[in-house]
């Protein structure tokens, strides 16, 4: 199942995001199938990745006689409740039926409450879809943060915490800075706690998961004068412009790290040399596979010639990430043409 739902529920984008802060509670303002609609979601999506905890999500419930007469009472009775349990931080998200009914959202969370509580704008067929939500989230938890002098770390923004390699993309990301002699100092937003929310305005660079959200790099280049790449890289040659652009940006000579990445692109391509010359044919979201060129480099390395009668491999949504995620896809790829025979 793809995890990118660019036109799923407003609400379940944010929710992408505000689950990732560990100490923080995030509560749906709206009826118990919003909530019981995105737990289902998320205990299935994240099982995948043999996370067994369910991040902390709350809902006020909606009844009918808070959709006649408000449910602005309810909110503010359960971010008390809520506080009084020691989280660091609350994250409301509006749903379809808060914003048609009018509860001043907004207000209820201005209140003081002895925490952050943040709210963030979800309702879903009033305008807006899963990428909304997800937008929404990033620039709403950049409050908690100011400008601040740059400390030399990368800061990832936008890691899309529903992926299946979520992980393996970071690690990945983290060799490639680790190569220019560089680190990420922040994952915004994943595994992390309310108080490293402020460290957002203090990296040196921002790495966006990708170009969906080039408006927050954009958003967060205005409010803290941090530079910006606007992608992961797919790919051999995204992977060494990717190297190339981000030791610009932080001021180091990055031909070392690229000379380095291309031996081990080219061992990895050795490795891999029974699996060319195939007759293939690549399935998934048409717009990947027409559009990507890690596609074309991996037609063009190996020679594979493509037909709807050849082996069919499929093209995940999103991309693996850098050399490792390309050997990765290609181990995939080589066990199902050896089974094809």
């Amino acid at each position: 199942m793809s995890t990118s739902r660019s036109e799923g529920c407003t609400l379940t984008g944010a929710l992408s995001v505000t689950t990732g802060v560990q100490d923080a509670v995030t509560i749906i303002h709206g009826p118990a199938g919003c909530a019981h609609h995105n737990v289902s979601l998320f205990f299935s999506l994240l099982h995948e990745q043999d996370i067994g905890a369910i991040p902390a999500i709350r809902c006020t419930d909606l009844r009918e006689s808070e959709v006649i007469f408000g449910g602005e009472l309810v909110l503010e009775a359960l971010v008390e409740e809520t506080v009084r349990e020691g989280w660091k931080s609350v994250f409301v998200l509006s749903t379809c039926v808060v914003d048609t009914i009018g509860d001043d959202v907004a207000a209820v969370c201005s209140r003081e409450y002895g925490v952050p509580v943040c709210y963030i704008p979800t309702s879903g067929f009033l305008g807006g879809v899963f990428q909304t939500g997800y937008e929404n989230a990033l620039l709403a938890l950049s409050s908690f943060s100011c400008r601040a002098a740059p400390d030399g770390t990368v800061t990832l923004i936008g890691e899309k915490n529903l992926e299946y390699e979520v992980e393996e993309n970071f690690y990945e990301i983290s060799r490639l800075m680790s190569a220019l002699g560089a680190r990420i100092g922040l994952r915004y937003v994943r595994n992390i706690g309310t108080d490293r929310l402020a460290d957002l305005g203090s990296g040196s660079l921002n790495i966006l998961r990708d170009r969906s959200i080039d408006t927050v790099g954009k958003k967060f280049r205005e409010l803290f004068g941090t530079p910006y790449i606007e992608a992961l890289p797919e790919g051999f040659v995204q992977t060494c412009e990717f190297l190339e652009k981000t030791g610009e940006l932080l001021g180091k000579n990055p031909e070392s790290a690229v000379d380095a990445e291309i031996r081990l692109q080219k061992r990895m391509i050795a490795r891999f040399r029974d699996f060319a010359g195939r007759q293939v044919c690549f399935c998934g979201i048409p717009g990947v596979v027409r559009n990507s060129p890690a596609i074309e480099e991996i037609i063009q390395t190996f020679d594979l010639s493509c037909d709807e009668d050849g082996i069919y491999l499929e093209v995940p949504d999103p991309f693996p990430v850098g050399t490792a995620g390309m050997s990765r896809l290609l181990h995939r790829w080589r066990r199902t043409v050896r089974a094809d025979k």
